[in-house]
């Protein structure tokens, strides 16, 4: 309003600066459909729909549903003669195949005769045309993008005016584009249509595919026609022509690139719509001048006096209400305040005409109960609406804006989401991190890794010795022990800590030797890769790098001595090595002096040594002589030959044996380093004899010794060992920032074991014995509940869904992931399997670290990135408050959301009610707390949680909305907690299962009808009334002695089991916040609990789970709503069988929860009748047949 506009003299001046597309029209001819064809559908069609009519009429169905079925009954075949008019038989066909994918429940299509199998397209496109396949309209728009096949990188959008018809000409280019010019199409709509199930997030894919390319064509309704900004879109075309100037202006404009084209389809003949776009090409000239001819006219200042009728201003913003927009707004207002299926919470006007007033009643969530106001009766209803707006505004109910504070919360919501970047540095503990080279003595600080097995092995396992530069503090005593998984059991490692030792600079040069070639021996295994590097160490320079020691040791955690015999081995050279050996046992004689690649040896220097082979480059620790066998033996080949040892090295490798008559030597292979912290599901089988072999000491080249075969089976779990102390290192450090905080702000430091921290940044990608499965589930509840009781305090005075959107900007994985990336945790988690072939061999990294301050106290150092995702990192959080909640209390896991920056107060907050009801004259007291087994101090409580929205008496200010609210969340969190503490060592997932099978609206509602609560509920709503009969009435009595919720074949309404959590949250608010007495109370309700033995999986889940055991194709579902009701469609191929169900429900989840349950019962049956194949008699063993199960 009383804006200027300023413009250009011509479209050609715009030009200059601004690309805008070349309009062109193409006209082509209409073909009519062949007659009988026509004529044969649409008998089939009118006869469907006088069949389905009867169907409607004799429905036991409520007369509004029958008008809304009757109104989407017509529409469908009004959808399917349009398509076979407009677009060709063929296009109807998926146009038809569409709707009954998504869900219609009048299947029409699928009743159709479509057994002509030469309903199909061919590559003769006049032919096409010519069998009423395809329109001519769709031919035109055919060749009009393969004209422009030349194009290197088309960007085109199709605009048509049906939705319907995007569906299914994204079909058709779909089938005949990709194999002529390889351009992929999309189709995009609007989302008030029953046929669009595009999610906005799959539009936005979409969108962003188009812009890099790999969406060549997008056919859209006028949903695209402003906003999108693509600027290399070299082609609009507009199948169906623009209705409006402004429609032409913004179509035209989705053109950005230079040279562009805007398509118009018009049909031969049709002179309206040729003059039509004619008009629309001139119009820009004429608002043009238009504004050329205004523009010397002065702008009118914006006055309020404009506005000829009474109005209310916001001074802060500005905005105004008049007399006659404050119905709109009010009826805006209530349209946002929480419902359900059964009321629409709308204002209630009461007009007096004798007395000129009128009252306006508000629902029981709105902060305001009713006005009244005096008046002309002409104007009577918004002078009341237009005082309600005012004082709205005043209670905070309608923002300075004017817009209901549901609306502004949901904005702020939408835009408070975190742009998340997922790649993120790995941290390394600094416990372990030094410089490596520099001179003079060190100090180091000793643990003893004391290995112990559970099961017997003729190799014996030594002891090692980790000596860091720094003190590793895990809990106090600084012992710790943790579990490697082998094939034949457990090794439980522990951690000791021994003493400080000083090493001299040549020392630890030695060490480092010792470790690097050890350990780079049993990762490589390869002897002729190794053989460059292990004579060298190569240590940087003043770089921060790995920097403790792994050594063999002797002694105990008392008296802890490096093992400096082993360590000298690497020293080893076969120079003077016989003489050099005084205190050898065996005695110096000819059979004692071993002829190796090596040289001349010992016995006891070859028989405890790590060898290799240069024929093969295979590396074998040596165990022993095998006396008696020698280059002469016999023995047997795989393939049941025999041949000496002298002739199978000769025709095998070339090799001629020099020394036949000596004695072998009995070799093993190097251990294999694995990921000993990966969970073994089942033991192998024992080790087979081909890990020994018999070795010509001739062909061996001595690397170390002497080194025990002992020490290299335990420096085999050294890198599982290392990963599992590193990551235990970064769990403390995590407790020592939270420490600094506790200290800095007067609180009580937690005592958390660093086991169950580590455990809590541990996820189930990392494929180890634990994860944070179950303490995220254990911290998300108590999050959820300290949360809403939070916000049910701070805002007394709001409604349901304002608490709601309050409590998920808490607990939303967003902002948990905002608040753990603001306190670093994204690089502390451990989210993939440790893979050993990764593993830094500490005194061999070439790479440095970069230092990271975590807090003032804490440091870490960062070695490379990893992708890590914003949900991970939010499980990560609710994982924490877990662990700090199961170790040390509620206060503990209060400080812990503190220091993420989640601020909740249980203790300083009162809590206000204003309910001025009598109970005793609604509600059956005594009777309803003898069934709670609790008093109520204040009954007006129990009133509430009884008090449905559709009870509009004003005897009774609240419905049962916001004690739902808290109840839902303390019925969440004790349940779960008394889960995790009955079944403490119940796997990772399974406190998942148990308290979604516990927790849920099916329990609570089949609770509620055991004890007969529905009997008790304050209503006004005669459907409500309808549904709780009928449901009643059909529910088996077996099916209420479990209240396990997934066993019930009829779906309750949620109000029943709403009202469960408004009475525990009545109960909670009651006892002042006890809630030990709301688990006492409710208890009973919803016994018997369930428990692992009882546990049965939720049908969505089930059905997923049985898909993927027997290799099903379970489709995605398909989901509608209207008029408050959800159809959820589930559809599942086995075996070429459809087997597919619809279900409604008042939600989605409970219609998809019916609908699965179906289709498992559907599955189920047809599983157990399936015949099972009798196997041949002689079937080999190495072979299945493809039909054995």
């Amino acid at each position: 309003m009383n804006s200027k506009v300023f413009t250009c003299s011509s479209e050609s001046a715009i030009a200059e600066y601004v690309e805008m597309s070349t309009p062109k029209l193409k006209t082509y001819g209409h073909v009519a459909f062949p007659c009988s064809l026509f004529s044969k559908i649409s008998i089939q069609l009118k006869s469907l729909h006088e069949k389905f009519i009867c169907v409607i009429e004799n429905a036991n169905m409520e007369d509004s549903q029958k008008e809304n079925t009757r109104q989407r009954l017509s529409k469908l075949c009004s959808t399917f003669s349009f398509c076979l008019s407009e677009l060709g038989l063929w296009l109807a066909l998926k146009a038809a195949d569409s709707l009954s994918s998504q869900g219609s429940e009048m299947l029409i299509w699928q009743q159709l005769d479509k057994s002509d199998p030469n309903w199909s397209i061919s590559d003769d496109m006049q032919a096409n045309v010519g069998n009423g396949y395809l329109s001519t309209k769709v031919i035109c728009l055919f060749d009009s993008l393969l004209q422009r096949r030349g194009l290197i990188d088309l960007r085109c959008i199709v605009f048509v005016e049906r939705v319907i018809t995007a569906i299914a000409l994204c079909r058709l280019l779909n089938v005949v584009l990709p194999s002529l010019s390889g351009w992929r199409t999309e189709y995009l709509a609007g989302s008030n249509t029953r046929l669009q199930l595009q999610s906005r997030k799959a539009q936005n894919i979409i969108v962003e595919e188009f812009r890099k390319g790999k969406v060549n064509i997008i056919v859209a309704t006028s949903i695209l026609e402003e906003g999108l900004d693509v600027q290399s879109c070299n082609l609009v075309v507009r199948f169906d022509p623009p209705s409006t100037v402004r429609s032409f202006i913004q179509s035209r404009g989705r053109a950005r690139m230079h040279n562009s084209e805007f398509l118009i389809l018009v049909k031969s003949g049709d002179n309206s719509s040729i003059t039509r776009v004619d008009n629309y090409l001139s119009s820009g000239q004429v608002m043009r001048q238009e504004s050329l001819r205004h523009a010397a006219l002065p702008c009118q200042p914006l006055d309020t006096e404009i506005y000829n009728e009474v109005f209310y201003r916001v001074d802060s913003t500005g905005a105004i209400v008049t007399l006659s927009s404050s119905v709109s707004l009010i009826y805006f207002y209530c349209s946002r305040l929480p419902s359900d299926g059964y009321f629409k919470p709308l204002p209630r006007c009461n007009i007096d005409k004798e007395l000129q007033k009128c009252t306006l009643y508000f629902p029981k969530s709105c902060p305001l109960p009713s006005i009244t106001v005096h008046g002309n009766f002409k104007t009577l209803k918004q002078l009341a609406c237009l005082e309600a707006c005012k004082k709205l505004h005043i209670l905070g109910a309608l923002t300075d804006n004017l817009v209901p504070d549901m609306v502004e919360e949901e904005d702020a919501e939408e835009l408070g989401h975190l742009n998340y970047v997922d790649e993120h540095d790995i941290y390394v503990p600094a416990e372990l991190v030094g410089q490596g080279l520099n001179s003079g003595a060190k100090r180091y600080y000793c643990y003893l890794l004391e290995l112990e097995r559970n099961f017997t092995y003729d190799i014996e396992i030594d002891n090692l010795m980790l000596a860091a530069r720094n003190e590793l503090k895990f809990d106090e005593g600084n012992n710790l022990a943790f579990e490697l998984e082998v094939e034949r059991g457990i090794v439980i490692v522990r951690i000791k800590y021994a003493t400080p030792i000083s090493l001299t600079s040549e020392e630890v040069l030695k060490c480092k030797k010792f470790q690097v070639n050890i350990l780079s021996v049993l990762h490589n295994k390869n002897y002729n890769k190794l053989k460059e590097r292990l004579d060298v160490i190569h240590p940087p320079e003043d770089l921060d790098v790995y920097d403790y020691l792994l050594l063999p040791t002797t002694g105990s955690q008392q008296s802890l001595y490096i093992d400096w015999r082993s360590v000298d081995s690497v020293l080893f050279r076969s120079e003077n090595i016989i003489h050099d050996h005084a205190r050898c046992p065996l005695p110096k004689d000819q059979y004692n002096i071993v002829y190796t690649r090596s040289g001349l040896v010992c016995r006891c220097v070859v028989e405890n040594s790590l060898v290799c082979t240069p024929h093969n480059g295979y590396i074998y620790c040596i165990l022993g002589t095998l006396y008696g066998v020698n280059g002469s033996s016999v023995f047997n080949l795989r393939d049941g030959e025999s041949s000496t040892y002298k002739d199978y090295y000769e025709q095998r490798h070339g090799i001629n044996l020099q020394f036949e008559r000596e004695h072998f030597l009995k070799g093993r292979h190097i251990f294999t380093v694995q990921n000993h912290l990966h969970k073994y599901t089942k033991q192998k089988e024992p080790e087979q004899s081909t890990a020994y072999v018999e070795l010509p000491p001739e062909l061996c080249s001595i690397i170390m010794s002497p080194i025990s075969v002992g020490t290299c089976y335990s420096y085999s779990f050294a890198s599982a060992i290392m990963h599992r102390i590193e990551s235990l290192l970064i769990a403390s450090s995590l407790k020592k920032m939270h420490a600094d905080y506790c200290i800095q702000n007067a609180i009580a430091t937690p005592k958390i074991p660093t086991m169950k921290v580590l455990e809590a940044i541990t996820t189930k990608k990392c494929q180890e014995k634990f994860n944070l499965e179950s303490l995220e589930t254990l911290g998300d509840s108590f999050l959820k509940y300290a949360a809403c009781q939070q916000v049910f305090k701070m805002h007394q005075d709001k409604h349901e869904g304002i608490l709601s959107i309050k409590k998920n900007k808490i607990i939303s994985n967003a902002n948990l992931c905002k608040l753990g990336c603001r306190r670093k945790l994204q690089g502390l988690i451990r989210n993939e399997p440790f893979d050993p072939k990764m593993w830094i061999i500490p005194g061999d990294q070439m790479e440095a670290f970069h230092e990271v301050q975590l807090s003032t106290t804490t440091k870490v150092f960062t070695k490379g990135v990893r992708k890590t995702k914003g949900k991970v990192v939010a499980d990560a959080v609710e994982a924490l408050i877990g662990v700090f909640l199961s170790s040390d209390g509620e206060t503990a896991a209060l400080s812990m959301m503190n220091w993420l920056g989640i601020e909740v107060d249980f203790f300083n907050i009162p809590y206000k009610r204003s309910f001025s009801a009598h109970p005793e004259e609604l509600i059956n007291i005594s009777y309803l707390e003898s069934i709670l087994n609790y008093s109520f101090t204040d009954a007006s409580l129990l009133v509430e949680a009884l008090t449905h929205g559709s009870f509009m008496l004003p005897q009774v200010p609240q419905c049962y909305q916001r004690l739902e609210f808290l109840g839902d969340s303390v019925l969440d969190y004790i349940i779960t907690i008394h889960l995790y503490n009955k079944y403490p060592k119940m796997s990772p997932g399974l406190l998942t299962d148990l308290r979604s099978a516990s927790v849920n609206n099916d329990c609570y509602s089949l609770s509620a009808v055991k004890v007969g609560l529905q009997k008790h509920i304050l209503h006004a709503s005669q459907k409500l009334h309808r549904q709780i009969e009928s449901s009643v009435h059909n529910l088996d009595p077996l099916s209420v002695e479990s209240t396990f919720g997934w066993e019930s074949e009829n779906s309750l309404p949620k109000v029943l089991g709403d009202v469960i959590e408004s009475l525990a949250g009545a109960i909670l608010v009651d006892s002042g916040y006890r809630k030990d007495i709301v688990f006492d109370s409710i208890r009973p309700l919803l016994e018997p609990l369930v428990s692992p033995d009882t546990l049965k999986l939720q049908p969505v889940r089930e059905l997923h789970q049985l898909c993927q055991k027997e290799n099903y194709v379970l489709k995605k579902s398909v989901v509608s709503c209207e008029k408050g009701v959800a159809a959820v469609t589930v559809e599942v191929e086995a075996n070429g069988i459809i087997h597919r169900e619809s279900c409604t429900a008042a939600n989605k989840a409970e219609a998809k929860k019916l609908a699965s349950k179906a289709v498992l019962k559907s599955l189920k049956e047809s599983m157990s009748a399936e015949p099972h194949p009798t196997p041949p008699l002689s079937l080999p063993k190495s072979k299945k047949r493809k039909d054995e199960n």
